[in-house]
């Protein structure tokens, strides 16, 4: 659970998933905070999926759940399973529309927080590769040197040692484009895999920070987002923040 946040609206017309919770509503556009480990949509097309989102049934062609009696709740963007944090839904057609072209041509402010093994150092760094993916059996895998260009920003939050020793930073991410497994790839090219990640990241200091420090999630967060876009002759922004879970401060030794 994450910690204290901007009040939580009343959302009793949301059928959410487990741990899902609304952090703000306005100009048409809802951000939910969604748990490590939940989906943000059912693989199957028209079913209940109790470790989704939404416990409603999901239209994979439309991208849409569909709520009985309420109509169609429209998921803007996506986030990994193991990743927490905000993820953008809206009940309207067009607006949804407009925002999802926004976060394909890039123009989505998205602020990610991550806890990573090693010194990252101190400061900001801008981070370019080249990321190629392919989907096999067992799911998407991306890798670089090939491919698409990725970008993001990253800054320097903190840097030390765990509570066992072990070398951490955590780090802000501030992606300028949305290739599939992005920052997972790019700070594992850099020696600074993500704590708990299954995939790209360091596996015998993973199997430590889950004995030692009782993490076992992916330590990857989606903190914060903000956009602009035009609807009925109105510019309207959007901001939604949501802190990163206390486990990312209290990994760190005194």
């Amino acid at each position: 659970m994450p910690e204290t946040r901007q009040q939580a609206l009343p959302a009793d017309e949301l059928p959410l998933g487990p741990g899902v919770e609304v952090i703000t509503r306005a100009a048409g556009l809802t951000a939910l905070y969604k748990p490590e480990g939940l989906r943000a949509h059912p693989n199957e097309g028209g079913r209940v999926d109790k470790g989704a989102l939404i416990a409603a049934p999901y239209d994979l062609n439309e991208e849409c759940y569909i709520l009985p009696g309420e109509g169609k709740l429209h998921l803007l963007h996506r986030l990994d399973g193991p990743t927490s944090g905000l993820i953008l839904v809206c009940s309207d057609e067009a607006l949804a529309a407009t925002v999802r072209g926004l976060f394909e041509r890039h123009m989505v402010k998205k602020r990610y927080e991550a806890l990573v093994f090693g010194d990252a150092g101190r400061g900001s760094q801008l981070w370019r590769d080249r990321l190629r993916t392919e989907k096999g059996r067992a799911g998407a895998r991306t890798s670089s040197g090939t491919g698409d260009m990725a970008e993001a920003r990253m800054s320097v939050l903190r840097s030390g040692v765990a509570r066992n020793g072990m070398p951490l930073s955590r780090i802000a991410l501030e992606p300028a484009t949305g290739r599939t497994h992005q920052l997972r790839v790019q700070c594992a090219e850099r020696r600074l895999p993500i704590l708990g990640d299954a995939t790209y990241g360091n596996f015998a200091w993973n199997r430590r920070a889950a004995k030692e420090l009782g993490i076992k999630r992916l330590c990857l967060h989606a903190a914060a987002v903000t956009l602009e876009f035009q609807k009925d002759g109105r510019t309207s922004q959007f901001t939604a923040k949501c802190p990163a879970p206390e486990q990312f401060a209290a990994a760190f030794g005194s």
